[in-house]
Parts: structure tokens; sequence; C-alpha cells
């Protein structure tokens, strides 16, 4: 234990990783009782996302220095970009690979937004949700909008509360880092549980509408994605890519959660020593925001409804479809299967009735067990991606606090200041 504990976290969950895929297979019984060590891991990671948002946020802008440059805008200009792009990018390999679904019986009634003003609806409400509420309920959107609230009046305050600010930052991140440790177990657990209790057989009838899914994110993750970066750094992206993947997508993929995945998120921007106003803010927002694989989800289920019912779609309907998606995974839970139920909103866009919609969630739910991994692992890991990639500026004279070199960019040398 005592080589193990220090080793690379990576290696421990791969370990974790394998271990629970044996013991699922060998003992399956088993498997199942130790899922209990997956939902402790998950639910404590839960528990300490909000708070840690909230402190981290509202600290970050409490002693942010003035003529500092913390480069949020950049940031969230490429969460939009890339969101936007992935729909786009669902919509071409939809009419590419078309896709049918088997749709009949009468399916169970769910709760779904009902459009795009109530989607609107439902994100402005929970910026003025109560503080206290906003904690317990997870609900980001509101704690984000407290947490820049109070950031901005504690700006004011003495150096005492600045300070104490502070210590309550290092001290949640001190938790947070205790709780990482964990990781190896947890997923050992949740593997060990989820392959015990699902198995595999269900999802072999829906193989190509797994198949394009997964084919999207992938697409996405591997090649738009860096592109995106590329464009903005003008650098070898792929290094930084690989990092955030390995380090950031791997453990999102198990928890299935981007608000669950925001600790470590954090703390591998800590270790890139990317500056810390601008992740502080930028990650939570990411895990709100940042949507690329829930744009992919909602496009595609869409889409294959339409295909199975053989609606016609024109060119301005599939851009609309692109917008639509869009701003909707923008309003997507941070939960697993969060996007799911929005895609009724995107179906009716189409005419496609209620009914048939809630049937294309249901199946959206069976496919879940690596769809909704799938598109947690890409939507976390670009969450860093981007913060890594936005705030890099390329030909700063002095960059800023960015040793990359550990993500494998290289750094502008600095400008020599001219001699007097």
């Amino acid at each position: 234990m005592k080589s193990f504990l220090p080793g690379s976290l990576v290696s421990q969950i791969i370990v974790g990783l394998v271990a629970g895929i044996l013991l699922a297979t060998l003992w399956p019984e088993a498997g199942q009782a130790v899922g209990l060590l997956g939902d402790f891991f998950v639910d404590a990671l839960k528990a300490i996302a909000p708070v840690l948002v909230l402190i981290l946020v509202c600290a970050a802008i409490t002693n942010h220095k003035k003529g500092s440059q913390a480069r949020m805008g950049p940031v969230v200009s490429l969460y939009m970009i890339a969101t936007f792009s992935a729909a786009l990018l669902a919509v071409a390999a939809s009419f590419m690979f078309p896709v049918t679904l088997q749709l009949s019986g009468t399916p169970e009634v769910m709760s779904a937004p009902g459009g795009l003003a109530e989607v609107l609806r439902n994100i402005l409400l929970n910026m003025v949700d109560n503080p206290v509420n906003a904690i317990a309920q997870a609900n980001y959107i509101g704690i984000l909008a407290w947490a820049i609230g109070f950031g901005l009046v504690l700006r004011h305050a003495n150096d005492t509360t600045k300070a104490l600010m502070f210590d309550l930052d290092k001290a949640i991140t001190k938790i947070v880092a205790y709780v990482i440790r964990l990781a190896p177990i947890g997923i050992f657990g949740i593997v060990a549980s989820t392959i015990s209790e699902t198995g595999f057989d269900a999802l072999l009838g829906y193989a190509n509408l797994l198949a394009l899914l997964i084919g999207c994110m992938a697409v996405m993750a591997l090649v738009v994605n860096p592109l995106i970066v590329f464009l903005r750094i003008r650098q070898n992206p792929y290094p930084l890519v690989f990092t955030c993947l390995r380090e950031s997508g791997l453990t999102a993929f198990f928890m299935r959660s981007s608000a669950a995945n925001i600790p470590v998120n954090m703390e591998l921007c800590r270790r890139m020593n990317l500056d810390e106003e601008t992740y502080s803010v930028t990650i939570p927002i990411g895990a709100t925001i940042n949507m690329a694989g829930a744009a992919i989800t909602i496009t595609v289920m869409t889409l294959a409804a339409v295909h199975t019912m053989g609606i016609e779609v024109d060119f301005l309907s599939a851009l609309f479809l692109s917008v639509l998606s869009a701003i909707a995974a923008c309003g997507a839970s941070g939960v697993a299967g969060g996007s799911l139920l929005l895609i009724p909103m995107a179906a009716s866009l189409f005419g496609i009735d209620n009914a048939t919609a809630m049937q294309v969630v249901g199946i959206g739910f069976i496919v879940g067990v690596l769809q909704d991994s799938a598109e947690t692992g890409l939507n976390s890991s670009s969450d860093v991606l981007f913060t890594a990639a936005g705030s890099y500026k390329q030909g700063d004279p002095y960059p800023r606090k960015l040793p990359l070199q550990e993500a494998g960019l290289a750094v502008p040398a600095p400008v020599q200041a001219p001699a007097e």
C-alpha cells in the first residue's frame, strides 16, 4: 500500500478498472455488492462539489487583484464554439449514416421541458434560487450566480475577510484532494456493479445508434476540439488533448457526472499550473454550459426519430436544430442522463408527438450505459482543454503563470525588454 498510494492516480484507476471487470465477470454477486464503494465515492464528490464551486469562485473574485488578466472571456467563447460545432457535426453524421429505431408501445410519462422558452425560463429562475437550496439541490447555475455576487461584493471587504476566503479556498481544496484519492476504489466499485447488473446484451440491439453517438463524440474529441485549440494556440494540440482525456476524461467516463468531476478538473488545472483566478471560475461554468456531448446526443437521437418516421428535413431545419440543440445542451443538467430529457423539445421542431419522443428517451436510457459515459468524458475533459487553451495567448511577451510543458505545450520564450 505504501508503494501504491504515492503512485500515478491514472495508473491506479486503470488497476481499479481491470479489477472491477474481472470481479464482475468471475463473481457477479460480489460485483453488485462492491457497488457500495462506487456509490460512496460518487456521492462524496457530489456532496463536496457544490460547496467547492461556491467557495472557489467566490474566493477567486474576492481576491482578484486589479490589473491581473484572468482570461475567462476566451474560455467561455471556446465553450460556445465547441458546443455549436458538436451539434453541426452530429447533423452531418446523422445524414451520412442515418439510423432508424424500433418504436412501439406506450412509454412511461416523464417530466421534460416543453420548449426552448421553458429551458430559458428554468435557467433564469435557477439563477435566483435560494443559495442554501441551490447548494442542497446542486443547482450549479444558482451557485455560480450567488458566488459571483458574493465575490463582487467581498472585493471591497477588509483584508481579514479576504484572508478568510483564501483560507477557506485552501481548506476545501485539501478536502477534495483526499476525496480524489479514493477514485481507484470508487471506480472499481462502479465498474464491477455496472457490468454485474446490466452487462452489454441490451446494447447489442442498438449497436448502430451507439456507434453513431460514440463515433461523433470520438471525432469531436480527437479532431474538432484539437482543431479549435490549434486555431487558438497555433501549436500541436494533441499532447494537451491526450493529457485532458487521460487525466479528466477517464474519471468522468465512469462517474457520468460533469458536476462530480469538477474537483478532478480543478486538481488537474492546479497541476498544470494554470491561473487559479481563471480556472476556479471557468471549470464550474464549463460543467454547466460546455456540453458538446449533450448537443451530440440531442441531435443524433432527434434525427434518428426523424428518419424512423420518414420526415424530410431541409437545410434550414437542420441548421435550426443545431442552434436549438446547442442552446438546450447548455441548460442540460450536470448529472447522468441530463441531456436525454431535452430530446422531446428538439423533436417537437419536426412535429413529433411527445409520446413518440419519450420512447426515444427510453431508448436513450438503455444505451446510456455507454452513451452517457462517453458524453460526460467528452464534456468534462474539454472543460480543462479549453481552460488551458483560453488561458494561453500566442505571442505574449511574458507568458502568465502557464508552464504547460507538463501537458506537452511549448511556451514562447519571453521577449527581452529593449535596452535603455
